[in-house]
């Protein structure tokens, strides 16, 4: 989807720690749309079971992710120009389910190693997931292919700006045909 275009929704996605919520805050900024932390719409038994160390299953997923689209819906008709969600999305059907829900989205998978990201999720404070659950997400993880044409990957073994720019240009390239 262009930025010229008048509604932008946008799904930051990766596993826990690898920066959704930092890229998803600064392009909320830059582009001035609304942003949620996906964490804020998990249910709070979900929360409590990832405080305990309990990874969540696709039924504890499947209304989280059906208040993710509503948001991205909300927030698009609500003082538009569209939104943008942190959101793990770490299977193709939890993309599926976003993108039957919300209509075009466009997704920005946030890829990175294992270790900096394990070194991250040490260094957070107050985080209720805990780093424990980082190799649960890595094995539940399914990689967008070639086929999800509305993904945009973007490494983060470089700084925050860096990160920004390539997504902002990724995004002023992306074509709307891609994601119909």
């Amino acid at each position: 989807m262009l930025l010229e275009e008048s509604s932008l929704r946008i799904i930051v996605m990766g596993v826990s720690g690898s920066g959704k919520s930092t890229l998803a805050q600064n392009l909320s900024q830059i582009l001035q749309l609304r942003m949620k932390d996906g964490d804020e719409l998990h249910l709070p038994e979900s929360v409590t079971k990832m405080s305990a160390g309990i990874a969540l299953d696709d039924e504890d997923r499947w209304p989280w992710l059906d208040r993710i689209a509503q948001y991205l819906i909300d927030a698009d008709t609500e003082n538009g120009p569209g939104g943008i969600v942190a959101c793990s999305a770490l299977k193709r059907i939890y993309r599926d389910r976003i993108r039957q829900q919300a209509g075009p989205v466009v997704f920005l998978f946030l890829e990175g190693a294992p270790d900096l990201i394990r070194q991250r999720m040490q260094q957070r404070v107050g985080h209720y997931m805990q780093p424990g659950l980082l190799d649960s997400q890595l094995q539940t993880l399914e990689k967008p292919t070639a086929e999800e044409s509305d993904v945009i990957t973007l490494s983060i073994d470089q700084p925050i700006d860096q990160i920004v720019r390539q997504a902002l240009k990724s995004l002023k390239t992306t074509s709307i045909n891609a994601l119909s």
